[in-house]
């Protein structure tokens, strides 16, 4: 039974995960956190951080690990395939239809009009992620002044590293996390 339950959960990621990794960690939260208590926010955060450092997409990289996490290798494959088999048949289909009808207009106003469902499942994501790493939880607490200044601190130098400077991303991920190991350390 475990192993439809996670077929079916990232079947379900990978089929409306439109817009790519980023605009999927909102399902992928649903899902693994929310309807099926496979991992806890904090393990959910770590599992993004980790699927952003690694090769590949968010959505398998997760799939893969919550699979593990949840019942071995076996559901590692079966999480993964159940999050590619939708993409892999929609995108045939589409690339299809594209290229046989892409001069319409229709087809030109259907992908404007998905543009901005994707950037704000982007910043969905975005914004979870941040309360996360600054408050420890998944929604703003009634007490604001619980706030993890720490990471704070961390994060407004990466921000201000990488539009000053303009360095790797990767970089600044990798200092990020000294800074963060040697701050939280000391406290």
């Amino acid at each position: 039974m475990i192993y439809l339950e996670l077929f079916w959960s990232f079947f379900q990621i990978g089929l409306f995960s439109i817009g790519g990794g980023y605009a999927a960690m909102p399902l992928i939260q649903n899902q693994v956190v929310d309807i099926h208590p496979w991992l806890t926010m904090t393990q959910f955060a770590d599992i993004m951080t980790i699927a952003e450092m690694t090769p590949g997409p968010i959505a398998i990289n997760s799939a893969t690990f919550v699979g593990i996490q949840v019942a071995g290798l076996p559901g590692a494959v079966i999480a993964t395939v159940g999050c590619v088999f939708p993409s892999c048949v929609i995108v045939m289909t589409l690339a299809y239809i594209y290229y046989r009808f892409r001069g319409l207009n229709m087809v030109q106003g259907i992908l404007a009009g998905l543009r901005p469902a994707v950037i704000a499942m982007i910043a969905s994501a975005g914004i979870s992620l941040l309360i996360m790493a600054f408050y420890g939880q998944r929604t703003l607490p009634n007490d604001l002044t619980s706030l993890d200044v720490t990471a704070v601190i961390i994060f407004t130098f990466g921000i201000f590293v990488l539009r000053k400077w303009k360095p790797n991303p990767l970089w600044v991920m990798v200092g990020s996390g000294v800074v963060g190991i040697i701050m939280y350390s000391l406290v």
